[in-house]
């Protein structure tokens, strides 16, 4: 099963702007880059910050006091999914576009897309999950709760040291890997939505996470237990590819998605695609009119699960879901889904940090003619590890 990232460039320090790749998270809280100090094989295959290139850092301990640039260091520990980095603080300019030559003051005060936060350079990365990413590091989009101190915080920062853009971004994601995904700062973009944006409030925004409430959740006709009591949230999450379901109802939900291949013929040629099989959609009515539908050609796994008898020989051919099992975290609740890559393909989203709330559209997925390529195409994008466009074999399992 294959896990996807979507990442863009960014650059930090002035006078000499320092190029990193960089996942846009709504999931986290920090913007971490590596460091040069760092030799640990996770950061060997990286872009590794240099802070002598830099004359606009300035070096912080834990409490943001600032230190002597080749003094002893306070370092912080942070777990980004199942990994860790430890790393030093800095105050620095950090910027969407490189603007070579020019001092930070300059930089900040002229340009919109300049923002002066902390920034974590990370001396340490565990090998896993780092050494296996393609991009440097993680710019974190998500509410200033979820970060160390509010200078962290990305949007915060530009919130309330950046007038020349809006306190919102938007983001869309392509189906199709010959278009570019995008995140717009500042606003989002009418183009990209099939509809006027329907908003949603954050709740429990004390914990950091871009999380609404979920008033019940249906899998075809049927209304799932779990969330009966209307007690069910979902957390929009740019840095998740699947659908998360919180683990001690991850086992019913399979059940509920799982169905038999009755395409004998299809069977026969061992070409099933479970994304083109029918299957249940998956509702979550977020109240208000707002309900965000997914089909099984968003959340099936493509490959199928040739199930073979041992006693009778019969065969059946099961098409599941790619799930993520979301552990209970008091920040969380149990009963909290993670509404990723299966919902931010279908859905254009847009993250008001003012007003802290979601907008919800559907989104307009580019067309597929030349036409439409060649201009999108323009704006460069590259895709590393795609999966294979064929479908992998079924699993066999024998019972």
């Amino acid at each position: 099963m294959y896990k996807t990232a979507y990442f863009g460039s960014i650059y930090v320090g002035l006078p000499n702007p320092q190029k990193f790749t960089v996942v846009f998270d709504t999931g986290s809280g920090h913007f971490i880059v590596p460091s040069k100090k760092c030799e640990q094989p996770a950061c060997a295959s990286h872009n590794g910050y240099d802070r002598a290139l830099s004359q606009s850092a300035v070096d912080l301990d834990h409490d943001g006091n600032v230190v002597p640039q080749d003094s002893e260091r306070d370092q912080v520990a942070i777990a980004y999914g199942t990994g860790e980095v430890v790393g030093e603080f800095s105050r620095e300019a950090v910027c969407m576009a490189s603007h070579p030559g020019e001092n930070a003051s300059f930089a900040l005060s002229k340009h919109a897309d300049c923002v002066e936060l902390r920034v974590i350079q990370a001396t340490e990365m565990t090998e896993d999950p780092f050494h296996h990413f393609e991009f440097d590091g993680v710019l974190g989009l998500g509410l200033e709760a979820l970060a160390l101190d509010p200078e962290f915080s990305f949007y915060g920062q530009i919130t309330r040291l950046n007038t020349k853009l809006a306190p919102l971004f938007g983001v869309f994601v392509a189906r199709d890997d010959r278009f570019s995904s995008e995140i717009t700062l500042g606003g989002h973009d009418p183009t990209r939505v099939a509809s006027e944006l329907h908003w949603t409030s954050v709740v429990n925004a004390q914990h950091g996470h871009w999380q609404i409430a979920v008033r019940s959740i249906r899998v075809g006709n049927e209304t799932i237990k779990l969330c009966e009591a209307g007690d069910c949230t979902a957390i929009a999450d740019t840095g998740t590819s699947l659908l998360g379901v919180p683990k001690g109802f991850a086992q019913d939900m399979h059940w509920l998605l799982a169905r038999e291949v009755e395409d004998q013929e299809a069977i026969k040629k061992n070409h099933v695609d479970c994304r083109t099989t029918p299957g249940p959609n998956i509702t979550f009515d977020m109240g208000d009119g707002l309900e965000i539908v997914i089909g099984p050609e968003l959340y099936s796994r493509p490959a199928g699960l040739r199930v073979i008898n041992n006693a009778t020989a019969e065969e059946q051919l099961i098409c599941r879901a790619a799930l993520l099992p979301v552990e209970e975290m008091p920040a969380l609740g149990r009963k909290a889904f993670i509404l990723g890559e299966p919902v931010l393909q279908k859905y254009y989203t847009a993250y008001d940090w003012a007003k802290q709330r979601i907008g919800f559209a559907p989104a307009i997925q580019p067309a597929g003619n030349e036409a439409a390529l060649a201009a999108t195409q323009e704006q460069q994008h590259r895709v590393i590890g795609a999966p294979p466009t064929e479908v992998p074999a079924p699993t066999v399992v024998y019972v």
